[in-house]
């Protein structure tokens, strides 16, 4: 098994948005840069963990953990000329973008922060708080995840 982080913007999909989807799982589209595309398509497996991150909030942090319910496949939003997420390059036939399913497993008990994160001298290789890193998904270690949840 596997663990990730995964961002997203709370206004556009939050952690609450996942627990309310039928059997609380949805697809994760919309992944438009080719180093995330590669983890999602290349390593996501079916049970492997994820921290469900909110990001370009008030409170910027991880909210909730979810699973890979579905491993990749095309993210057929590329195709869609109505949807923001269209990509006129891309083509179902030799699909550029792919996405997974995720399902909700829970929500934390709080939030932890982007702030507090940094703030541990265990996480300084954690890709999250290192300076630049603007990945919307990223490994996380088992021990980077064990220390995680035991801030909760």
């Amino acid at each position: 098994m596997q663990y990730w982080l995964m961002k997203s913007e709370p206004e556009a999909f939050s952690i609450d948005d996942l627990a309310g989807r039928p059997k609380q799982t949805e697809h994760w589209d919309g992944v438009r840069n080719y180093q995330a595309r590669n983890m999602m398509r290349d390593e996501m497996k079916i049970g492997d963990q994820v921290f469900f991150y909110h990001s370009n909030c008030e409170l910027p942090g991880i909210v909730g953990i979810a699973e890979v319910a579905r491993e990749s496949y095309p993210d057929f939003t590329a195709f869609d000329p109505d949807d923001k997420h269209f990509d006129p390059k891309s083509n179902p036939d030799k699909p550029t973008w792919f996405m997974v399913d995720i399902k909700f497993v829970r929500k934390l008990q709080r939030t932890i922060s982007l702030q507090e994160l940094k703030q541990q001298q265990a996480l300084t290789e954690l890709a999250l708080v290192r300076r630049g890193n603007r990945l919307s998904i990223m490994p996380i270690t088992p021990q980077q995840w064990d220390f995680i949840l035991g801030l909760e």
